[in-house]
């Protein structure tokens, strides 16, 4: 079975190699239709501290690490490829 992956902003770094990752979604009310945004927030492990509030990571399962962190941080390497922000190349003077 895959490994899910999950993309959210860092709003916690308080805890040792930890980690808490707000993930935002847009869901279709079954009712009226309409579609609204649901959060949820996982504990993360980080082994380097390396993420600080307000970065926007990526997150995969894995096994139970502690009682509450069963997320892992996605490599460095693998997060800055797939994470980019678009900038515009050519710039008018």
């Amino acid at each position: 079975m895959p490994r899910r992956i999950l993309q959210g902003t860092v709003v916690s770094d308080k805890a040792d190699k930890t980690i808490t990752v707000l993930v935002e979604r847009r869901v279709m009310h079954p009712l009226y239709k309409k579609y609204i945004r649901t959060s949820k927030k996982y504990a993360a492990h980080d082994e380097k501290n390396s993420r600080k509030i307000g970065d926007v990571v990526q997150i995969v399962e894995c096994a139970p690490i502690s009682k509450s962190k069963r997320w892992a941080l996605v490599s460095n390497e693998d997060t800055a490829k797939k994470i980019k922000p678009k900038t515009n190349k050519t710039e008018e003077n």
